[in-house]
């Protein structure tokens, strides 16, 4: 059993949104439930009644049909929800127009500004009015090729608020990777920026936007914001203007156009390791939805918050980060290297703005440690009351450290989700205890299980995670893919299902249920262990092994700052592979390599001891920020990575080439 590492006080149970929400259900419906899993066992078994509760609990904006709120069909993915009602996604993201803070943003050179509701209101209103006079309807594309700044949050409300579509890339990306993304929605408008700042560098992004502006063909308008001063102003291929001068001859009061429920909002990419990127599009009514829901129920999120999340425009934590204005709370934006010019900068800006949610990558958690910092003695955290990671599975260690050298009284969640449903399938829960190395729960209204390989759901140990019906949340389709055969093969052909023709939804990770019981023995909890990505899934001698069960031991050794490991094919079997970037000056030596070997025997089996240790100087990443085992283990085996520019750091897949020591027993 995990090790129980932090319980909320009756107070903070009694305060919670979800507190509030079950005295709702109970007035309203006279229902109650001893415990959370009860909960979710009704949220799933009656999804109609708790997906309908929800909207009129939040008060969402719109004409929502109550009595039309779930469609069965013979396919999970045809299934639809809320179909004969309408809503906009802007209008329910701006709750309020006054003086309570909207957004500060942040940056690494100590720039900081602060937008209330009342200007938010004011630029989306102006930005929308010099769209519409472009012709930008509902429909139609836009996109961004931005910083992680509050220009960014109004170019996508503005669009959303005319029944549009918005889809964003970051400006780390490569030409090539903007190109394979946005040269498949056919964008009629793009906002970019003509550079940013990362690590202390100034870098333009002025050549990029030229390049991809000439090879976006349906390109109406480019709108440049200036991040970076004294940067040469090229001539564009295209009509071109600056965002502080966008604005329509003759300005339009705000208007908020009413869209179907599945009417398409955003467009995200899969990571695009494999092959060209997959436009996944997700819905309007399905996005506020589920981020409603794990913000105001799981997160607890309050209109006197203030949420932060280390992330970028081209990852869907973005997304999920600027939905908190729905809350009525603050969004605080960072845009920039998270350790410059500090290796304490991000709990810098939590300290000085009194963060209550706090978010980053579990890579980060891993970094602080290995860097000795203790933010809890260094800086006076007393607004934080949560802690979020997401990006890969935060391991044991680092949930200590978070409880000895950040803060006690603290709720951490570790969430799991991810850009294919624009959401979670397991997270976190403010009412509930926090367990070492779990996820606190499944999501309320996600109906999941774990599948053993012959299809079977399994009541213990490791499998596929798997959802066994519809959820709001799910993507429309792909952008595309008019015969939903790419959409199909991505979800829904791992297992037959006997409700749907076509299956349920695979979600591609390998975990587990961890179940905790009350002293009379009902379950009250089940937390959640994600191990990996299933296609990383090792399998020595036919045993399956996360990537992740290896990674939680190699991050005790202090000699190394991250590692990734793959399976190699060797002698008719596969054997397993650990590649290890080491702290500055230190070289891999056998005595560390027995060292790495004894403590991965020691605390896993000896199936989980990698044949081979091998130094490296650098290990490629996703630009959001997850490393790709598929990619390099396709360069061991000689095989071709189709896309280089998915990644952040593509020339580190050089040092996995033709490796000498992989020919040796």
């Amino acid at each position: 059993m995990n090790k129980l590492l932090w319980k909320p006080d009756q107070a903070r149970i009694n305060n919670s949104t979800l507190s509030k929400f079950l005295s709702y259900l109970s007035d309203e419906l006279g229902l109650q439930f001893n415990n959370y899993e009860e909960l979710h066992q009704w949220s799933v078994e009656c999804k109609v009644l708790f997906w309908s509760s929800l909207v009129t609990f939040s008060k969402l904006k719109g004409n929502f049909d109550l009595t039309n709120v779930y469609q069965q069909e013979e396919r999970f993915y045809q299934c639809k929800w809320f179909p004969g009602s309408t809503l906009n996604f802007a209008e329910n993201l701006l709750p309020k127009c006054n003086d309570d803070l909207a957004i500060i943003e942040r940056a690494e050179d100590g720039r900081r500004k602060e937008i209330s509701y009342k200007i938010l209101y004011s630029e989306v209103e102006r930005i929308a009015g010099a769209m519409r006079e472009l012709g930008i309807e509902k429909g139609d594309r836009v996109a961004g090729f931005l910083p992680n700044c509050s220009e960014a949050v109004i170019a996508m409300l503005a669009t959303t608020s005319l029944g549009a579509i918005w889809s964003s890339c970051s400006p780390d990306f490569g030409r090539n990777g903007v190109i394979d993304r946005l040269g498949q929605i056919s964008p009629k408008l793009l906002f970019a920026t003509n550079g940013y700042n990362y690590a202390g560098k100034r870098i333009s992004s002025t050549c990029r936007v030229s390049e991809i502006v000439d090879s976006l063909d349906s390109l109406e308008q480019l709108v440049i914001i200036e991040y970076i001063e004294d940067e040469a102003k090229p001539c564009y291929s295209t009509n071109t203007t600056l965002w502080g001068n966008y604005k329509a001859t003759t300005p339009y009061p705000l208007k908020f156009e009413q869209v179907s429920f599945s009417d398409p909002l955003y467009v995200m990419y899969s990571s695009g390791t494999t092959g060209i990127p997959k436009c996944i599009v997700h819905s309007v009514g399905g996005t506020l939805l589920q981020h409603v829901k794990e913000l105001a129920l799981h997160t607890d999120l309050k209109e006197d918050d203030k949420l932060f999340y280390y992330t970028t425009c081209g990852w869907m934590m973005w997304n999920w980060l600027v939905s908190g204005l729905s809350q009525g709370s603050t969004l605080v934006l960072f845009d920039g290297s998270p350790f410059h010019q500090s290796p304490n900068a991000l709990f810098d800006i939590a300290e000085e703005e009194n963060v209550s949610i706090f978010g980053v990558s579990a890579k980060y958690f891993s970094a602080c440690e290995k860097a000795g910092l203790e933010p809890k003695t260094s800086h006076k955290l007393g607004s934080l009351k949560s802690i979020l990671s997401t990006g890969s599975p935060l391991s044991h260690e680092s949930f200590n450290y978070i409880y000895q050298q950040i803060k006690e009284d603290v709720c951490v969640s570790s969430i799991s989700g991810g850009t294919d449903i624009i959401s979670c399938f397991a997270l976190g829960m403010s009412t509930l205890p926090v367990y070492q190395g779990e996820l606190q729960c499944a999501g309320l209204g996600m109906d999941l299980a774990f599948y053993n390989d012959q299809g079977e759901p399994l009541t213990s140990g490791k499998g596929e995670l798997v959802c066994l019906t519809p959820f709001p949340s799910m993507p429309i389709g792909f952008w595309n893919d008019d015969d939903d055969s790419k959409y199909k093969n991505a979800y829904f052909n791992a297992f037959k299902s006997l409700k749907f023709s076509d299956g349920i939804w695979a979600h591609g990770d390998y975990g587990e249920f961890i179940n905790h019981h009350a002293e009379n023995q009902d379950l009250t909890q089940r937390g959640v262990i994600i191990h990996g990505r299933s296609d990383a899934v090792l399998n020595p001698g036919g045993v399956r092994i996360g990537t992740a069960e290896i990674y939680r031991q190699v991050e005790k050794v202090e000699s190394v700052l991250e590692s990734i490991a793959i399976g190699q094919q060797w002698q008719d079997d596969v054997r397993v592979i650990l590649f290890v970037k080491l702290i500055d000056n230190i070289t891999l030596t056998e005595d560390l390599i027995t060292d790495i070997k004894a403590i991965i025997r020691s605390n896993t089996t000896p199936r989980h001891v990698p044949a081979k240790i091998i130094q490296v100087s650098d290990i490629p990443r996703t630009i959001s920020g997850k490393i790709v085992e598929l990619a390099v283990r396709n360069v061991v085996h000689g095989l071709e990575v189709k896309n280089k520019d998915a990644l952040a750091n593509p020339e580190a897949l050089t040092l996995f080439e033709g490796l000498e020591a992989l020919s040796h027993p």
